[in-house]
């Protein structure tokens, strides 16, 4: 080796290149390195990690004898083999692959590589092993161990764009980084759909490629979600370019239900909007590296938040004493790497302040911020949308407390830049909490299920606005913590849990019930679109994976929508139903038990109404009542209209908006569901 390939950086010796060097044609120099903590030391030569350990030792007997010094002993040669880390480099990023028994190297390895490389392009991989995960978490590090994240729009078109044909139709999902393309059972499926010549021709092409390896090694076609239930083993035998057109169908009805078997329910259909699905395929499409993951999947989160969730800086309680990342001690001007500005969220930071006050024996606190809206299709209006998630852990308990963080929408920052007065801003920004917090309450009085806890809290920011007289200024923004739900979004359902009767008709029964609800509260955007199965109903299921209990996570819109007659927006609540009547066997039961699950709910709540009217009544008069929207003169409003309307006139109204007649009696098989749903 020559003496000339090493080079000094930051006091660190790097035995080759550095790590993200390259070479004229763009790739890195080295895909691999192995650093060794004690002496401060980066080896990137080419080779494998045994041979770059070898390179460093023979470096070090020559430098030793150079100095007239002994060779190093056996045993300090094992020494030091077992004292370094190897490491994975990326374009952007270097893996650290740790021995999980001996993590505390591996961060020593970190410490290193951060006086090279921004501390931000820096991962771990083997989190899957828990003593890593854990190790990693409890220094507020979950950002570490999540690839960077990608928007939603960005993976469906990669995925849309992906397509691709060898010879025939683009059946194919297309890896640019492996070369295989894969084939899901929806596309198989379809090829039932084509001629006898056509479908002998890609089952001619199917049989063939996917017995091939490319250059590099991979398969030319694999089939997408079978494992080794289902593979190119399945088509030997047949010889397809001879096959008659009638054995050719029975052949081919035989293949595809051998790969429907194969392939779990959820895989079944090709969907990008089915966010399980869409991250499956995304994965598969570059190359699914199993060592690195997301800490929502992880925490257990639901699909929805894959990838959609970016994890900040955080901090652990070490003797008591509140130990924060690093990279909050930077001065913004002096943090390198463009990602860092962003990753270190000033209000994450106060968040664990907050955290730290609230609770005395924290173990270690990790926050990230949720990069998109997970509510389908509903415009973005004015005002702050900041989510925030935080994972705590506390000392006494084996499992975190993962809560959902949302700032308050009109805050002073936002009244401010209206160009209200400081202490006007101030004040409508109190208000506004205290009309939020109200119409929870609100929300809660008639029937709608809500988290069981949520509390407000302030954060103190410098306000940058648009009033410049105003820069600089200490200002306090409101936001809202509750539990997360462990449950999914009901318009994020999965389309083939509907095959289960058992399913589709429990789900039914929870989607009417709220929907009496979300229709008694008015729950509409400013534009008077009502909202409801967007992706704040969250179905909760139980142990055999049934539909247990629907929340609604956030009351987003309720009381706008306080005059209109409610026959006039019906036609919005069938439309949950109509979208999944072709998913379910039954859409006659389905929509009955919807329609009477509406009924029996809205009966109950105005029943309950016209019992204790004077409490309702009297809940808010202890607010202002402005006829221009005040909260107490909307509640009264909804308590209005709520007792002049006639539940079953609204259960018709919706029933003429079905798209399936159920003037006919229930099938016998369903009469028994349907009778215990009328009681």
């Amino acid at each position: 080796m020559a003496e000339d390939a090493q080079a000094m950086s930051a006091g660190i010796r790097i035995v080759g290149e550095h790590p993200f060097a390259r070479r004229a044609d763009g790739r890195l120099h080295s895909r691999i390195g192995t650093v060794f903590p004690a002496h401060k030391a980066v080896v990137t030569l080419p080779g494998i990690h045994a041979t770059q350990r070898l390179a460093y030792v023979e470096l070090l007997q020559r430098q030793r004898a150079e100095h007239g010094l002994p060779p190093l002993p056996r045993h300090q040669q094992s020494e030091l083999w077992d004292e370094s880390v190897d490491l994975i480099f990326e374009s952007d990023a270097i893996l650290i692959r740790p021995d999980p028994a001996k993590m505390p190297l591996a961060f020593q390895a970190d410490e290193v590589l951060q006086e090279i490389v921004s501390k931000d392009r820096i991962r771990f991989l083997y989190v899957l092993d828990r003593q890593v995960r854990d190790a990693i978490k409890r220094r507020g590090e979950c950002w570490r161990i999540s690839p960077l994240p990608r928007s939603t729009p960005e993976l469906t078109d990669m995925v849309a764009s992906s397509r691709a044909a060898i010879g025939g139709r683009e059946i194919y999902y297309y890896n640019r980084i492996t070369g295989t393309r894969y084939l899901t059972f929806g596309e198989f499926e379809r090829l039932g759909l084509l001629g006898d010549a056509d479908l002998q021709t890609h089952l001619i092409e199917i049989a063939e490629y996917s017995a091939r390896r490319n250059p590099h090694g991979n398969a030319e076609i694999a089939f997408f979600q079978t494992g080794k239930r289902f593979s190119t083993g399945d088509f030997t035998g047949y010889d397809f370019r001879n096959v008659e057109a009638g054995l050719l169908r029975e052949v081919y009805e035989h293949l595809r239900s051998l790969f429907r078997d194969a392939v779990p329910p959820d895989f079944r259909y090709d969907d990008p909007s089915n966010v399980g699905w869409r991250n499956r395929m995304f994965a598969a499409l570059i190359g699914g590296e199993e060592d690195v993951v997301s800490e929502e999947m992880l925490l257990g989160l639901s699909p929805e938040f894959y990838m959609q969730i970016e994890w900040l800086p955080g901090g652990r309680i070490e003797e008591g004493e509140l130990i924060l990342d690093p990279l909050f001690e930077q001065p913004e001007e002096n943090r390198p790497g463009a990602n860092l500005p962003r990753l270190c969220d000033n209000n994450a930071r106060k968040f664990i302040f907050n955290f730290v006050r609230e609770y005395g024996d924290l173990e270690y606190v990790n926050i990230g911020r949720v990069i998109h809206s997970l509510s389908r299709c509903r415009p973005q209006a004015d005002g702050r949308r900041d989510v925030y998630l935080a994972e705590i852990k506390l000392r006494d308990s084996e499992k975190e407390i993962i809560s959902i963080l949302r700032m308050q929408k009109w805050g002073v920052r936002e009244h401010l830049d209206r160009g209200k007065s400081l202490l006007d801003a101030m004040i409508e920004s109190e208000e506004y909490t205290e009309y939020i917090l109200d119409r929870r309450l609100g929300c809660r009085q008639l029937g709608m299920n809500l988290p069981s806890r949520v509390s407000a809290r302030k954060v103190s920011e410098r306000y940058d606005g648009s009033q410049a007289a105003c820069h600089g200024v200490t200002i306090w923004s409101s936001y809202f913590e509750r539990d997360y739900i462990h449950g999914i979004a009901t318009d994020k359902m999965a389309r083939h849990k509907f095959e289960n009767d058992r399913f589709a008709f429990e789900f039914a029964r929870l989607l009417g019930a709220a929907a009496a609800s979300n229709l008694i509260v008015g729950r509409s955007d400013l534009d008077q679109r009502i909202l409801f199965d967007d992706g704040d109903e969250v179905i909760v299921e139980d142990a055999t994976g049934m539909p247990a209990e629907l929340i609604v996570a956030d009351q987003t819109g309720t009381f706008n929508d306080y005059v209109r007659d409610l026959r006039a927006v019906v036609h919005a609540y069938a439309a949950p139903i109509n979208g999944r009547l072709s998913w379910v066997s039954d859409p006659e039961s389905f929509a009955r038990i919807y329609l009477t699950a509406f009924l029996k709910r809205f009966s109950n709540i105005q029943r309950e109404y016209r019992k204790r009217r004077r409490a309702f009544d009297t809940l808010f008069k202890h607010r202002r009542r402005d006829e221009g929207g005040s909260f107490a003169y909307r509640w009264e409003k909804i308590l209005q209209r709520l007792d002049r309307t006639e539940p079953r006139e609204l259960q018709e109204a919706i029933r003429e908006h079905l798209k399936v007649d159920l003037l006919r009696p229930p099938r016998p098989h369903q009469a028994v569901v349907y009778a215990a749903q009328e009681s």
